[in-house]
């Protein structure tokens, strides 16, 4: 009793000393209030990691020889930030409210070789550039061809262009040193106080000349001069890359009154996809969820009520002795499977991760996990895994116990440690590749420490927790009883085949989910805003339906053709949509994105690796309960002597 209590503890400490253990001055959920500004309050705008969709690999902002203030000031990050490889830091841009500003100087810089090649390889690869203003993300707005009044948000800017000008052949680098903010802001009609509700900029590459001597922020600029109200425009005198050659950064600032409110101004940034696509991919997967219902009704309204009612009625012996079909088997059906152990550990861990993404969903359908709150719904799911471990025990020590085993203690820590260590495995191979190129996106010690923290300190006591009270439960009893000698399986069709069938009952879940997955992987990969979690609901109540219906169907058929060995059949067969979402990730790679570089492809396929076999212990587990509910309800409803 004193160490069962001793458990109960342990999780509690341990989420304190690791949520200490993060990067930063400690763990915060941003942005979660609005800001009153008045005119004469300052902003800051702060940066952020430098991220390209060619890559992978974020950079922090001052990686590159950018202007710096005279401290640099490192904002306090939460777990989902520094998992993300957000690096937010203070920035020399600062302006007053509702104070327009002209051609403001930052700095001069004179590159060296080092420093110029760093700008043209990042010229090179698309990446942008990342800022925040009152929680919002700094974002150019982009008319879109094919309509004439929508516009889509693009975040950050490109840290420059690579192309040609008049007089050259050859291709150049050109950088953005200026920047045209616009801030825009909803007044409050009774005070004078004012808040931010977007935060949008115009990049420019200007070459600026200046008159006499360089005065630092005095300078006057011949090529943006607040004096003679000449600011940049598109300039044919763009701003070359070369070593040794100066850049002057500037920036304009233009304020401008909006309609929108503090509590809509997500809303346009938010605007990026079609709702009709999401429609469609949600009628396309009840077209399938409403097929596999039909057959489900099929089977279980009418050829089984058929087939118990037949059962029942056997009124001799002999006729009892004539079983056919799926009775015939019922000596079999439960006998334990063979690798139970590992069937207990997989079921176990498929509750963990069928629970934490219920409840994060549920979280986020509420709106406690909206963009604003940033990396606030990679937080809770690492949270929320840890703590549902509670019930990987207890259901992996259940479905031990009623396979007659009696070292609970074992399965409890292969469940808490097998998992978790494969992805902690694949993660931290990842995390070195990053390390090795110097990327801000490497996970830094003190939140490793802290990951291992979670995972040892409150994952694994919260396992043997429910791993001991799974224990303590009376075992599940079996509707029929166990022949000793195990019935010979006759030779099965080629349809029946193990192989083919597993294969083909993981098509369905996958088709029910592939087009949701799109928009999944382009917030993911192409790094825009994913806020359909509506949608996202939808779809994994669908995707639940499909994988037990296919599960099903299909080990229906397979007791009908007397083969017995549902257990593993029944986990492998909606489980292996993980294949054929790891084949659609791998189409995505080489169809949608745009990456050349060896070490970015290693750490795509290595982050889908992860996801698709996350996935497939979820499906697998569904699937699993789904027959293992059927075929207890089909064996305690026949009468059997």
């Amino acid at each position: 009793m004193e160490a069962a209590r001793s458990l109960a503890i342990l999780p509690w400490i341990a989420l304190v000393f690791s949520l200490c253990a993060i990067r930063g001055n400690g763990f915060y959920l941003p942005g979660v209030a609005p800001a009153d500004f008045q005119k004469k309050d300052p902003l800051q705008v702060k940066v952020n990691k430098l991220s390209s969709t060619k890559t992978q690999l974020p950079y922090s902002y001052y990686s590159l020889p950018y202007c710096m203030p005279n401290v640099i000031v490192d904002s306090a990050e939460n777990l989902g930030e520094v998992l993300r490889g957000d690096r937010i830091e203070n920035s020399p841009y600062g302006f007053f409210m509702r104070e327009p500003q002209m051609c403001n100087i930052i700095c001069k810089l004179t590159p060296n070789e080092k420093q110029a090649k760093e700008f043209r390889e990042k010229i090179e690869d698309e990446y942008r550039v990342n800022m925040i203003l009152d929680n919002l993300p700094l974002v150019v707005p982009i008319k879109r061809l094919d309509q004439d009044s929508s516009t889509v948000y693009q975040q950050g800017f490109h840290v420059g262009v690579k192309g040609q000008y008049t007089g050259s052949k050859d291709d150049k680098y050109f950088i953005h040193n200026h920047l045209s903010f616009l801030v825009k802001f909803h007044k409050d009609e009774q005070t004078d106080f004012a808040r931010i509700v977007a935060f949008e900029v115009k990049p420019f590459s200007v070459k600026h000349v200046y008159e006499g001597n360089w005065n630092g922020n005095r300078t006057r600029l011949m090529t943006c001069d607040p004096h003679a109200k000449r600011t940049v425009s598109n300039s044919d005198n763009p701003q070359e890359v070369e070593e040794n050659k100066e850049i002057i950064f500037t920036y304009d600032v233009d304020f401008q009154e909006s309609e929108i409110k503090w509590a809509s101004r997500w809303d346009s940034y938010l605007l990026m996809s079609d709702d009709q696509i999401h429609w469609f991919s949600i009628v396309n997967s009840l077209m399938i969820v409403l097929f596999l219902s039909g057959m489900v009704a099929m089977i279980m309204l009418r050829t089984l009520y058929r087939d118990i009612s037949k059962y029942n009625q056997l009124e001799t012996q002999e006729e009892a002795l004539e079983e056919t079909g799926w009775k015939l088997v019922h000596g079999d059906v439960f006998r334990t499977p063979t690798n139970s152990d590992l069937l207990c550990v997989y079921v176990g861990t498929g509750v963990q991760f069928f629970g934490m993404l219920l409840v994060t969903m549920i979280f986020a359908v509420l709106g406690f996990l909206s963009p604003s709150n940033r990396g606030g719904l990679m937080s809770a799911m690492l949270l929320l895994w840890v703590f549902m471990g509670i019930f990987a025990g207890y259901s992996s020590a259940r479905l031990y116990k009623m396979f007659k085993g009696s070292e609970w203690k074992k399965i409890a820590l292969r469940t808490a440690f097998m998992f978790p260590g494969v992805v902690f495995a694949i993660f931290f191979v990842l995390n070195a590749i990053i390390w090795g190129e110097k990327s801000s996106g490497a996970v830094p010690f003190s939140t490793m420490f802290a990951l291992v923290l979670l995972w040892f300190g409150i994952s694994v006591p919260l396992v043997f927790i429910g791993g001991y009270v799974g224990s303590k439960k009376p075992a599940v009893e079996d509707p029929v009883k166990t022949n000793k000698i195990p019935r010979q399986i006759p030779e099965q069709a080629w349809y029946m085949n193990p192989l083919f069938s597993i294969l083909i009952g993981g098509i369905l879940p996958f088709g029910a989910v592939f087009i949701e997955l799109f928009f999944i992987l382009t917030s993911i990969w192409l790094q825009q805003f994913y806020y359909l979690f509506g949608f996202l609901f939808l779809v994994f109540i669908i995707l639940i339906v499909t994988c037990a219906e296919i599960t099903i169907v299909l080990c229906y058929f397979q007791l009908c053709s007397e083969d017995y060995l549902w257990w593993w059949r029944s986990y492998l067969t909606s489980g292996s949509s993980a294949l054929y979402l790891f084949l659609y990730a791998a189409f995505y790679f080489f169809t949608k994105l745009e990456i050349t570089k060896m070490v970015s492809g290693i750490l795509y396929f290595g982050y889908m690796l992860i996801a698709s076999y996350a996935f497939f212990v979820l499906t697998g587990t569904i699937g699993f309960y789904a027959c293992f509910w059927f075929t207890r309800l089909i064996y305690s409803s026949v009468k059997i002597d």
